[in-house]
């Protein structure tokens, strides 16, 4: 089934210094064992990288993002500038294993399944800091501790390693703009909201979340810092906030629920157990990691919230914004 669905790849991109990693991410893309019809890479307003990278790599082809700034705006070009039955996206920074894009097509033999994420793994440059917790991968663009070890269905798939069925993107009206990720802010969950919003609006149909399709997410060295955790933390929970004021309460923090009361809980035993019985201080660490960074992500959350009171913005719970209903993707220019 896998090698008789068209499957195109768009991978956005914004900044001069991750060229090599574009490069290597189309190299493996190029050792897959499933060969995707097109590779569509995306320059968000950046001509000079898009004429680098036109040269650089011919295997693929590249657009310029004409549309709004940020990753929305990138991913609905790619999306107008592919035929395939499936659009898969990658971060131009991960490198999927050889045989994910043939992972992520198997399920789509289910008619019911309207898009396909896989697991991500951290390659850290610099090793990962003994006191960075698996619970918090999430931090590092990346699949975490509690996340399901065999294929479910989840409520949103994971922005590095995702893909949808057209027909299905083209239901939802495409990314939202609203809530994208801009040049290199930490913020962005407009993959989470538009996974809300698809399942809304073709009920019966499930996302799912096959871990066996992996791929490697470059983690640089300034990512493994606790300054840059705690900020990602922060922003994460303002994001949060936004998220809910479009898509409401219920939705938007269901997963993080359960994520809050059942699996740090646990991560917090875990390294308090290793530190006491297997000799492992920096498990204490790792303990106190996950506390701090669940009140800073909660704080987040609550100034995000405080911050939409006094815009208004809390009178459009629950409501998707008005721009969807007349979302277009149009085919960008400039493309070759």
């Amino acid at each position: 089934m896998s090698g008789e669905i068209g499957i195109s790849v768009v991978i956005p991109c914004f900044a001069d210094e991750r060229l090599g990693d574009v490069l290597h991410c189309l190299a493996a893309l190029s050792r897959q064992t499933t060969q995707a019809a097109e590779t569509v890479v995306v320059v968000d307003h950046n001509p000079a990288l898009l004429e680098r990278l036109s040269a650089a790599a011919p295997v693929a082809r590249t657009v310029a993002n004409r549309g709004p700034r940020g990753s929305s705006g990138a991913r609905n070009a790619g999306i107008a500038s592919t035929r395939g039955e499936i659009v898969a996206f990658f971060d131009d920074d991960a490198a999927p294993e050889p045989d994910c894009l043939e992972r992520l097509a198997a399920h789509y033999a289910d008619e019911r399944v309207a898009g396909v994420g896989g697991g991500v793994d951290p390659d850290w440059r610099t090793g990962r800091p003994r006191w960075f917790p698996e619970e918090f991968d999430w931090v590092v663009g990346c699949s975490y501790r509690g996340l399901p070890t065999h294929p479910a269905a989840l409520r949103n798939l994971l922005g590095a390693n995702m893909s949808f069925r057209r027909d299905a993107l083209a239901a939802a009206g495409g990314f939202s703009a609203r809530m994208a990720r801009r040049g290199a802010t930490p913020l962005g969950v407009d993959d989470t909201e538009l996974c809300i919003r698809l399942r809304r609006r073709l009920p019966g149909k499930v996302l799912v979340y096959a871990p066996e399709a992996r791929a490697r997410h470059h983690v640089p060295a300034a990512r493994a810092t606790w300054s840059y955790f705690w900020r990602r933390c922060l922003a994460e929970g303002r994001a949060k906030a936004a998220l809910t004021a479009v898509s409401g309460v219920g939705e938007s923090l269901s997963s993080e629920r359960s994520y809050a009361l059942r699996v740090l809980p646990v991560g917090m035993a875990r390294g308090v157990r290793a530190a006491a019985t297997g000799g492992d201080r920096a498990g204490i660490l790792r303990s106190l990691a996950i506390l701090a960074g669940l009140l800073v992500t909660s704080a987040g959350y609550v100034f995000g919230r405080l911050d939409g009171a006094r815009t208004g913005s809390s009178e459009h719970a629950a409501r998707p914004p008005a721009s969807h209903a007349s979302t277009r993707i149009e085919p960008p220019e400039g493309g070759r």
